[in-house]
């Protein structure tokens, strides 16, 4: 059998995928991982003592807009890097605009504390192990998102794993702010930042290895 009859026979039972159905898939990946996540918070470290009061305050929503816009713009880069033709995605470089603008409401409110609030701003009580929770409640999220990339054909394992990485990240600190009272905005540029940064580094590393095809 010649090459090009080998070929037709290859395709011959091909079916056209569902458009979007890669976005889908690693969309429903994020909300499955964010949902096993919860549900080992809760009975492991609990909801903060106030969350039925916390919604009412804006660093509250401060906390989950800023975990949520980067696993937004993660996921984002996810998806656009899973597909052959793109080795990279200039969107995240927004990681770094949004990092930047969180720093400086952070130093903006630091700056204008009482010198007894600031070091609570700054470090809190909670500094050591609010990037291990973060870490901790990343991993599910990290590990369906790159068993679902690896289906995929990401031209630039890792970059697409840094972007996996940084959606995981940024939804496990989303799960971790309904723990986490701390109410310093430099507290959340720092040591949150560092939970998503760490995250977002081992999705690089293991997709260097696991994403290549």
């Amino acid at each position: 059998m010649n090459s090009p009859d080998l070929i037709d026979r290859l395709v011959d039972d091909l079916r056209p995928t569902r458009r979007g159905a890669a976005q889908w898939m690693m969309l429903g990946a994020v909300i499955a991982g964010i949902v096993m996540a919860m549900a080992a918070m809760v009975p492991w470290i609990g909801l903060r003592a106030d969350i039925v009061t916390a919604p009412a305050t804006a660093m509250f929503w401060i906390k989950l807009g800023y975990t949520s816009v980067l696993a937004l713009l993660g996921l984002a880069a996810a998806m656009a890097l899973s597909r052959p033709e793109k080795n990279s995605w200039p969107g995240l470089w927004a990681v770094g605009g949004v990092f930047l603008l969180a720093l400086a409401g952070g130093l903006w409110q630091w700056g204008n504390a009482s010198e007894a609030m600031k070091p609570v701003l700054a470090v809190g009580s909670t500094a050591l192990v609010c990037p291990l929770f973060i870490v901790a409640f990343s991993a599910p999220v990290l590990a369906i998102l790159l068993a679902v990339m690896r289906r995929l054909a990401p031209a630039n394992p890792t970059l697409a794993g840094l972007a996996v990485g940084l959606a995981s990240g940024g939804a496990g600190a989303s799960v971790y702010a309904f723990h986490c009272g701390e109410n310093g905005m430099l507290f959340l540029a720092l040591w949150y930042s560092v939970g998503v940064g760490l995250v977002a580094l081992s999705g690089a590393l293991l997709g260097r290895t696991l994403l290549r095809w």
